[in-house]
């Protein structure tokens, strides 16, 4: 699907405000039009583990992420899927799993 002029302007301006988030949290970057971050443990429990609490938060927030798990890696996904771009709860969610990741991994 071909983005319409309009849709192109907010992906900018989307891009544009994300980058003092990308500044705080390194790790996250753009990949497919979606906040991107991969983690890695040291196996498939903790991975999981870590999963289980993300689905919490995710709930929570009524703003569930793209994700995949293959033994002690997870792939995380973030984007607005009713307007097809990443907004602030994609940014809130983002910001709470990194909470969550330099609690208690690392």
């Amino acid at each position: 699907m071909i983005p319409t002029f309009a849709q192109l302007i907010i992906i900018t301006m989307n891009y544009l405000s994300l980058e003092p988030f990308f500044h705080g949290h390194p790790d996250w970057r753009m990949k497919a039009g979606k906040l991107h971050r991969e983690y890695l443990f040291k196996d498939f429990i903790e991975a999981f583990g870590f999963m289980t609490q993300v689905a919490m938060l995710a709930e929570r927030a009524s703003h569930h992420p793209d994700w995949s798990n293959s033994y002690n890696k997870v792939v995380i996904g973030l984007t607005t899927h009713d307007v097809q771009t990443v907004t602030g709860k994609d940014i809130a969610l983002a910001i709470a799993i990194e909470q969550l990741w330099r609690m208690r991994y690392t």
